[in-house]
């Protein structure tokens, strides 16, 4: 197509010019992807040397704490800032109240300090949440009918954060989505005078069937049965109850806001990121890492999809990725 502009001059429009060539398309990219955009989700168990494999999500494994602490220094040397933990809890130590959540010895406790021990620079987040650690696998404590109680669990919550706090954790990760907990939990860390222990809240956390191979990897699936997280996680179809929750995390505290699942809810992150400028992360969940390596096994998608998913989240406004690609793709990125 051939125009003419202000100045009278003619010249054709070509879009094409600027992608004509490698080295200025890498000049003119819009979104760019790096190592420091990542974290890795690790998952814990009790015991050493061990190493288990977990069938729904090839390629990822949970680590006794002397593995974990290899796996951490050479995701540390690949550039990847920041790992998440979640841990594997013998049924055992599993009951009604999650007590086992804020045991000053307990696995999460004890990996942390670890790991602050080890690799001193590299960013510890917990997740701040009572499925693992209950007999019935809801994120809280539960009445008689089944009904996880909001308050009740907050109490609980307030004394695993403050222990994870204390073993050096850099971010505690609220995952629960109960009403107000943000804010007490903040009140409770700088009563303590963790006052640079940051909040990062998983305010958009939605009641999504992608959590499936997460929950395997946890061990809390047979304990959640036929029961499900729809009485306080976020409806599918709801953007602007998202909104409303962030604000209120917003204003009780939270430093980092957290959207999950990613790329189901694209177009979340978009509101969230317009809406406040706010930090805000995003996690690729088990379902979607799941899928993805699935389809290249079989040959259907090669690698590079991966890449150009991770770079959709990042385009939609998240600051940074919770993905389990994190470990292979950080090498390709730098």
């Amino acid at each position: 197509m051939t125009t003419q502009n202000t100045l009278g001059y003619h010249f054709a429009k070509r879009p094409r010019r600027l992608r004509s060539d490698a080295f200025c398309r890498d000049l003119v990219r819009e979104t760019t992807l790096k190592p420091s955009d990542l974290i890795y989700p690790l998952f814990i168990v009790e015991g050493e040397r061990e190493y288990q494999p977990i069938p729904s999500m090839p390629g990822i494994y949970r680590y006794s704490i002397d593995l974990l602490l290899q796996e951490a220094a050479v995701v540390y040397t690949l550039g990847i800032p920041a790992i998440a933990l979640f841990p594997v809890i013998d049924d055992a130590k599993k009951t009604a109240d999650a007590r086992e959540a804020y045991n000053p010895e307990g696995l999460v406790q004890r990996a942390v300090k670890a790991l602050k021990e080890s690799l001193p620079d590299l960013g510890i987040i917990t997740d701040v949440a009572l499925d693992p650690f209950t007999s019935h696998g809801q994120d809280g404590v539960i009445d008689e009918k089944g009904y996880v109680l909001n308050d009740e669990t907050i109490n609980i919550l307030i004394k695993q954060s403050l222990s994870y706090a204390k073993a050096g954790a850099d971010i505690v990760a609220p995952s629960d989505m109960m009403d107000g907990r943000v804010g007490q939990i903040r009140q409770a860390l700088e009563k303590e005078g963790f006052i640079n222990t940051k909040i990062l809240a998983y305010s958009a956390k939605y009641a999504s069937h992608l959590y499936s191979p997460f929950r395997e990897a946890v061990q809390s699936a047979k304990r959640l049965g036929k029961s499900n997280k729809q009485t306080y996680q976020l409806d599918i179809g709801n953007t602007n109850e998202a909104l409303r929750e962030i604000a209120l995390d917003i204003e009780e505290g939270a430093d980092i806001v957290m959207v999950k699942p990613a790329l189901a809810y694209l177009d979340i992150i978009w509101r969230v990121k317009q809406t406040f400028e706010m930090p805000t992360f995003a996690y690729q969940v088990s379902g979607e890492y799941s899928m993805l390596m699935a389809a290249i096994q079989q040959g259907w998608l090669t690698e590079e999809a991966i890449l150009e998913c991770l770079v959709s989240i990042k385009r939609a406004g998240a600051d940074a990725i919770l993905t389990y690609f994190a470990k292979e793709i950080a090498p390709l990125l730098k």
